[in-house]
């Protein structure tokens, strides 16, 4: 009965440290996932300056993100957007690859600009867990190298994106800063 007892209080020690450790972590989507499941709600912000997403159930932070926005020449424009669509697999329109008998024949394709070589078609470079807040704008999973890259979408790792993703719904807003 004591062995018990002790192996019982242990646990309980255990769970509480894991309880307090986990009750305040915005840092790992994994973590932010399992203290809120809810997908109403929420809002997400992004700080250009920072390169930063942040997450909020109502009033309260449940995640922070790193993210690329766009480069020089195609800024991420500030201001407040809704989410219009929402697409787990999208591909982009307009920038990705030129495909001949299934081989990349031309990568960092514009489909606007570039002509399609003899017997190519085009593949659109994929944007998992695309949350679309304008036309051609959006936030998804992407490449991250540290500063702004992207054509003006808002590219986070692929576990943040995947949370974003499920805790948005059409309607959410989502306000870029400056």
């Amino acid at each position: 009965m004591k062995i018990v007892l002790i192996a019982s209080e242990k646990l309980i020690i255990l769970f509480s440290c894991i309880t307090l450790l986990l009750s305040g972590c915005a840092n790992s989507p994994q973590t932010s996932m399992m203290m809120d499941r809810s997908t109403t709600g929420h809002t997400i912000v992004i700080h250009l300056d920072q390169q930063k997403a942040y997450l909020y159930k109502g009033s309260r932070l449940v995640g922070i993100s790193p993210v690329s926005t766009g480069r020089e020449g195609h800024d991420t424009p500030a201001g407040a957007y809704h989410v219009l669509a929402k697409d787990l697999n999208h591909r982009s329109s307009f920038y990705g690859a030129y495909l001949r008998d299934g081989k990349i024949i031309q990568s960092g394709v514009d489909a606007r600009r570039d002509p399609i070589p003899a017997g190519a078609k085009f593949v659109g470079a994929p944007m998992p867990y695309y949350l679309q807040i304008a036309p051609a704008y959006g936030l998804h999973a992407g490449y991250l190298p540290g500063y702004p890259a992207s054509h003006g979408c808002i590219r986070m790792p692929e576990a943040w994106a995947q949370r974003f993703y499920y805790a948005a719904e059409r309607g959410t807003l989502l306000t870029i800063y400056r």
